[in-house]
């Protein structure tokens, strides 16, 4: 069941992702090379607490970090390691969570680690495009395969790999809520989208298959050809209008 979440609700949602763009903000400027991982997510999970919040993904079935760093062919679930450091030419994905106040915040970004190559550059922009393609149909009426659709249509024509198994989801007072929104699908399917619905949009695109397997840490999520991945992520709330992004600082 899709929960409706009320004013209240996408407040302290919106304050959650608030502390969040706080944190993207921060790290972001330590995202070079010599860089590890690990320190990345120590910085993460210093931060986030100074603010008041708490790791979403710390011990979530077990992950062993506070953020997700996922580096080049990584897609998803990357463990922060003292022996993974950033290269020149690398790209990296941080994806993370807050909670606050009992609400959860969640988004993903994936940055260039100094100079990127310009088929890395091409990819980063694409699927970062396709976030707020697919951001277009979120809007009362529309279906959330709506969403799912216009993000395959954007990124097809590049000959991308859309990676299948993981998906958008739902969000509240769990970090996993329904619905699931894939970044692929025929559209005018699933659930009616209505305001005050909450969930994350995140296309996960790979330079090449679209195809991905777990290894053996259960976690760590690749791609088969061992290509890079990007990945970007919002969490929104729909409105009587159209959709409105919690997990970007309202600029003043």
């Amino acid at each position: 069941m899709i929960q409706i979440k009320s004013e209240r609700e996408i407040e302290l949602m919106r304050e959650a992702g608030g502390i969040l763009d706080m944190t993207r903000n921060m790290l972001k400027e330590h995202v070079k090379p010599g860089v590890s991982t690990h320190h990345l997510d120590q910085l993460a999970e210093n931060y986030i607490k100074s603010l008041g919040a708490i790791p979403s993904f710390k011990g979530y079935h077990g992950f062993p970090g506070s953020i997700c760093a996922s580096v080049n062919e990584v897609v998803v679930h990357g463990i922060p390691s003292k022996r993974k450091v950033l290269k020149e030419g690398d790209i990296i994905t941080l994806d993370f969570g807050v909670i606050y106040k009992g609400y959860h915040a969640d988004s993903a970004t994936t940055y260039p680690v100094g100079h990127i190559d310009e088929k890395l550059e091409k990819l980063l922009k694409i699927t970062e495009e396709s976030l707020y393609v697919g951001l277009a149909e979120a809007k009362p009426g529309n279906h959330v395969s709506d969403i799912s659709h216009a993000i395959e249509a954007y990124v097809k024509p590049y000959g991308y790999g859309i990676v299948e198994e993981f998906t958008g989801h739902g969000i509240g007072r769990e970090l996993h809520e329904e619905p699931y929104v894939p970044n692929f699908g025929q559209p005018h399917q699933g659930p009616i989208l209505k305001p005050g619905m909450t969930f994350c949009v995140e296309p996960m695109i790979n330079l090449g298959t679209k195809r991905v397997k777990v290894l053996a840490d259960n976690w760590t999520t690749v791609t088969i050809d061992r290509k890079p991945s990007a990945h970007f992520e919002h969490m929104i709330v729909i409105t009587e209008t159209g959709y409105d992004i919690l997990t970007l600082l309202k600029k003043e």
